[in-house]
């Protein structure tokens, strides 16, 4: 995130897109609600109807896949109606010109064919956002997961630039990471073409750097591959061997049946994890990690702040942290990694990076720094590019044009199926679903369907159906909901036994790899009548 959770209180104006922010990021969710019960206005644009359209002041129901048209159709409007921060534009920008040419290209009525919104209500949204005096953008995995997720992103930055609101108070733009410590997990290095802090594997200075500190040589100076290039190699005898820490590859990569391919052509597969998953019992070697309340550490959250994490329980039998697997692994290939504690991991990374150079444990010991933070009298940092001042120096705009998903509804395949979580679960249900209380509330799989749809289907609530795609066929209950929009059906990928994934698409955003995890084609049919269970464990049906 640009900027700060708390912030989300204080802004006057939230546009909320690609984001179930009350199931998937709850906690975040009470400072939107917050806001917009001290009179902000909240603009949820979301396919699906989630429970957050409740606090909303309008909910704008946009196709799946067409957010570039519908935010390049916004940005027109605001250039056209003279909405757009000149002054900022001039300052803090070095191609306005560019993007204000390329919008005129998206007049409301051409983006309003595309997306489906009506012209009013986009012209509306176009006036909110541009008569405010700042505005927040947050937005979730339901604007990276697409083919087009890199340019989604910077259509967002593109409208956040145009109204001057990066680098103020309450304003930004604030992805919602996906999981606990995704961002800490990127802020280490867990990318393959950074060091930790972002620092590129290309840059020689960089390289040296770390070699001087890890005591090592021959640092390559080439980024690795992303994980969908590094499983696809392994079908030609390019990957060999894959070393998978806490990720239950199978259940979570889409077009499940390909993946477990990808995973048997490996010569030796080395899974580490806290339980049994569908993943490990396709591995050679299964290692069995720490939880996260077995070992010290830290978790940087998606605002950047670095928090402690403390050991608070042994681990049972044999499990071991993930540093210490690396270290004893490095020292049998012959080298000393010097991982001694989670404590000395931290201090390592610490004194080669800028950005977290001022972050030291004791720091942290009762709250946590938001990064930059590069002294160790620097307070943190609570929103970034503070006045339009840009790491870069100005801001620079992006061309993006719509494209439609991969794949797109037909004759055979009617419906577009868009994935997600729930409140009760987490990712593949590693943890939550060894949970009795959670899986006791939410105990199986859903498919949502708009009841326009089901009507056509002759299928109601609770009726066993048959999901298929290209790719292969899950049976699970049906909830007809008008959480769905008409056209589209709605799972999570919580459930191996049903799991969205076995349907999803493996087509890939070219510069993230990203798989286009919300829109896929599948057609649904009956297979029996049922019922539903438990009627409380769902969530209120949101209105617009």
């Amino acid at each position: 995130m640009t900027n700060s959770i708390q912030e989300l209180q204080d802004a006057k104006v939230i546009f909320v897109i690609g984001s179930n922010m009350t199931e998937a990021h709850p906690v975040v969710s009470y400072y939107v609600k917050r806001a917009a019960k001290k009179g902000a206005t909240v603009i949820v644009n979301d396919p699906r109807c989630t429970d957050l359209v409740r606090w909303a002041t309008m909910h704008v129901q946009h196709q799946v896949g067409t957010d570039i048209a519908y935010v390049n159709g916004l940005i027109n409007e605001i250039f056209k109606n003279g909405w757009a921060d000149e002054e900022y534009l001039k300052n803090n920008t070095e191609n306005a010109e560019e993007i204000r040419k390329h919008a005129e290209g998206y007049p409301v009525e051409k983006a309003s064919e595309i997306c489906g919104v009506p012209v009013e209500q986009m012209k509306e949204v176009a006036r909110i956002l541009g008569t405010a005096e700042s505005a927040s953008v947050c937005y979730t995995l339901g604007i990276t997961e697409h083919i087009c997720g890199t340019d989604n992103v910077k259509t967002l930055a593109n409208l956040q630039m145009v109204l001057g609101n990066i680098g103020k108070y309450a304003a930004g733009l604030n992805p919602l990471r996906g999981q606990n410590n995704v961002q800490g997990a990127c802020d280490m290095g867990c990318l393959p073409n950074v060091f930790h802090n972002y620092q590129p594997v290309t840059d020689a200075k960089v390289i040296a750097k770390m070699e001087q500190s890890w005591g090592v040589t021959g640092l390559s100076d080439k980024p690795g591959y992303k994980m969908p290039t590094m499983l696809h190699k392994a079908l030609s005898g390019g990957t060999k061997i894959l070393y998978c820490i806490g990720d239950n590859t199978v259940q979570t990569e889409p077009h499940m049946a390909h993946t477990i391919k990808e995973l048997e052509a490996l010569e030796l597969f080395i899974a580490v994890d806290i339980f049994p998953t569908i993943t490990t019992k396709y591995a050679h070697v299964i290692l069995p990690d720490t939880a996260w309340g077995e070992d010290d550490g830290t978790f940087t959250n998606t605002e950047r702040r670095v928090q402690r994490v403390r050991k608070a329980l042994t681990p049972p039998g044999e499990a071991r942290p993930t540093w210490w697997m690396l270290q004893e692994l490095g020292k049998r290939l012959g080298v000393d990694l010097k991982l001694t504690s989670a404590d000395a991991v931290w201090e390592d990374m610490r004194s080669t990076s800028t950005g977290f150079a001022g972050i030291t444990h004791p720091r942290i010991e009762k709250l946590g720094l938001q990064w930059p933070c590069p002294t160790l009298e620097h307070p943190g940092t609570r929103f970034l590019h503070k006045d339009g001042k840009f790491t870069r120096g100005k801001g620079l705009f992006s061309k993006t044009d719509h494209i439609p998903p991969a794949e797109v509804p037909d004759a055979e395949y009617p419906l577009v199926l868009s994935t997600g979580r729930r409140l009760w679960h987490y990712h593949s249900g590693t943890q939550t679903r060894n949970s009795v209380g959670l899986e006791g509330i939410f105990p199986e799989e859903l498919i949502e369907l708009n009841p326009h749809d089901a009507v056509k289907l002759g299928i109601k609530s609770g009726d066993m159906v048959k999901a298929s795609s290209r790719r292969g066929d899950v049976t699970l209950r049906a909830w007809v909901s008008e959480r769905a929009g008409r056209g589209m059906c709605w799972m999570a990928f919580h459930f191996a036994e049903a799991c969205a994934n076995v349907l999803t698409n493996d087509a890939f955003d070219p510069v993230t790899e990203t798989a286009e995890y919300k829109a896929c084609a599948i057609k649904v049919v009956k297979v029996a009548d049922g019922s539903m269970p438990r009627a409380t464990a769902f969530p209120r049906q949101a209105r617009p």
